[in-house]
């Protein structure tokens, strides 16, 4: 009998800071796996606009990992919030995904969550309750076999 497991949703966001009242959302990257973690499509990478201000708001550490990536130079030029979650859906169903049913996953995902939750309800509808944060497992296994581990 086939593994029927629901695809993985792999995440990764990119904000102006981690504050939920006043940091901006500003790319999202986004992958499905299959069980086996075969990658299924394309994935996609939306840059998303964000105000002037929002950007001036940025702390150093968060300006100066933007600058490195580059992405501090494309994020006036994003694409608006509600066209980036609608590509992000259009490839989530592509790419064999069942709504409610495929988990979010991702490293330390909680944040990223967050700002899904409030920046993209569809997109967070979208997604199972259940999540696979990668760095729990990192976690556990720096703690059950350190010697392993590094």
């Amino acid at each position: 009998m086939a593994n029927e497991q629901p695809n993985l949703i792999w995440i990764d966001c990119e904000m102006t800071g981690l504050s939920l009242l006043t940091d901006a959302l500003v790319e999202i990257a986004v992958l499905v796996t299959d069980s086996e973690l075969n990658v299924i499509g394309e994935g996609v990478d939306v840059v998303i606009h964000a105000t002037e201000g929002q950007l001036e708001d940025m702390n150093d550490f968060v300006r100066e990992m933007h600058t490195n990536s580059g992405l501090i130079t494309e994020i006036p030029n994003g694409i608006p919030m509600a066209a980036a979650e609608a590509k992000i859906i259009a490839y989530l169903e592509s790419a064999s995904t069942v709504a409610g049913k495929s988990p979010l996953a991702g490293n330390s995902v909680g944040v990223d969550r967050s700002f899904i939750d409030r920046d993209m309800p569809s997109l967070s509808a979208y997604l199972h309750y259940r999540t696979i944060d990668v760095s729990s497992i990192k976690e556990l296994a720096r703690r059950w076999y350190p010697k392993a581990y590094f």
